[in-house]
């Protein structure tokens, strides 16, 4: 295995690992608080129990999230040093503030965990929701690094020389705002999925079902909300990338012919070579109203980009596919819960539940094809049209046998926190009132 391609498939395989960690942390402590907030106004001892079986999950969720964010800095240095010799000193604001939100979500948690008949009931109760406000500012932190990567700014790119450099323009880059909103949007759909799903799966094999309802309500409530709002995020990062990343939609939907009035593919086989498309759906117009809000507007082609400035057509047209299509299932599963408030009876069917718990993974599916299309859809470049991959990896060899190491570690790490997981489910289909 090439070295580029050793370091690639590492921190692919790292960050696939550590966003589903880092989303649960995020979202998980609200969760938590919403709970404990329930119980302080009723004393029912059904949300005592699931507030504390939560926080133990947020805790596990933190350590793990804290162990493979770690792990993803000190990659950035150790594979990609040409990166990191110009974009540390550009970029490294967000990553201070994240190191600080960190830091405050940590003591927080310390209080929330063990401050239970120690703290006043209110104070204990805000540190709950200190933790989950921390969790999710180090979300949007470190997606401003990420922003700045597809859309650089902050500082003067002259003769090979990064010059002028303004950090705080670097961090509040033109990407930031978009990727931060689907980015945290997402992590609350899929989440909120995830956990309804695993409650759902209890109701369904009758395992105490009133706990377990309850539990369902909460994280189905962020989830549906979160999923609704998607499609709207979604619109406007499709408006940024068309404007600032003409390749990057281009390759989103395998359009290869600059039009005016370019149609939307739904589905369809890539056959790169041959710049075709077959077996899709193609609904005329779409793709120009999308991208600028007028049926007739010009979308750049992939014929008209470099062959060597062109990402992997085929993966990131189908992981955007993926996306867009387990998201618009998460919005009708949406719609359906909160029609089903209504409907009660539905709630009585096993359909019902079973439905919730085939989409408990869907979420994290989209989430993952999400980040395959922003990082995949970048490439050939590390920071867009000023450095390549190619020229950012380490020159040291045996990079391969660093991503076997975390392969073999992080694949542990994840039975580990599995089988913490189910003892959790466990213990709490075993509480009795």
């Amino acid at each position: 295995m090439e070295n580029l391609d050793a370091a690639r498939f590492q921190m692919a395989f790292t960050l696939i690992f550590h966003i589903i960690f880092a989303c649960i942390g995020m979202v998980m402590p609200f969760f938590m608080v919403v709970s404990h907030y329930k119980w302080l106004k009723t004393k029912d001892p059904m949300y005592l129990t699931l507030t504390k079986s939560w926080q133990k999950g947020v805790a596990i969720f933190f350590v793990t999230g804290a162990v493979s964010g770690t792990a993803l800095s000190f990659e950035l240095g150790l594979l990609w040093p040409g990166f990191m010799k110009h974009a540390g000193p550009i970029i490294g604001m967000p990553f201070s503030l994240e190191g600080a939100a960190f830091f405050v979500e940590a003591i927080a948690l310390g209080f929330y965990l063990y401050g239970w008949n120690k703290l006043p009931e209110r104070f204990h109760w805000i540190t709950g929701i200190i933790v989950g406000i921390s969790g999710v500012s180090s979300g949007i932190l470190v997606v401003a690094a990420n922003g700045w990567m597809n859309a650089p700014s902050g500082f003067d790119y002259i003769d090979g020389q990064f010059l002028n450099v303004d950090p705080v323009a670097a961090m509040l880059n033109p990407a930031w705002g978009t990727q931060a909103l689907h980015m945290v949007l997402a992590a609350f759909t899929a989440t909120g999925f995830a956990v309804a799903g695993i409650h759902a799966y209890q109701v369904l094999k009758g395992r105490n079902i009133v706990l377990h309802k309850k539990a369902f309500h909460i994280a189905i409530t962020f989830a549906a909300i979160a999923a609704i709002l998607q499609p709207i995020s979604g619109d406007l990062s499709a408006k940024d990338i068309a404007v600032r990343q003409p390749v990057k939609l281009a390759a989103m939907e395998a359009h290869y012919h600059t039009e005016k009035g370019a149609p939307l593919y739904i589905g369809g086989i890539v056959d790169a070579d041959k710049g075709t498309v077959t077996n899709k759906i193609a609904l005329p117009g779409m793709l120009s109203f999308l991208a600028f809000g007028d049926f007739d507007a010009e979308v750049k082609g992939l014929n008209d980009f470099p062959l060597d400035e062109r990402p992997n057509v085929p993966i990131v047209h189908y992981a955007f596919q993926i996306m867009v299509g387990i998201g618009s299932i998460l919005v009708l599963a949406g719609v359906l819960y909160f029609i089903s408030r209504k409907r009660k009876k539905w709630a009585d069917k096993k359909g019902y539940w079973l439905v919730f718990t085939l989409l408990a993974p869907f979420g994290f599916i989209a989430l993952e094809a999400g980040w395959i299309v922003t990082e995949v859809g970048r490439q050939p470049w590390i920071i867009h049209k000023i450095m390549r991959t190619a020229d950012a990896v380490t020159p040291m060899p045996g990079i391969v046998f660093s991503f076997y190491m975390y392969v073999a570690v992080y694949t542990l790490l994840a039975v580990a926190v599995t089988w913490l997981m189910i003892r959790q489910i466990k213990v709490l289909n075993q509480t009795t009132y």
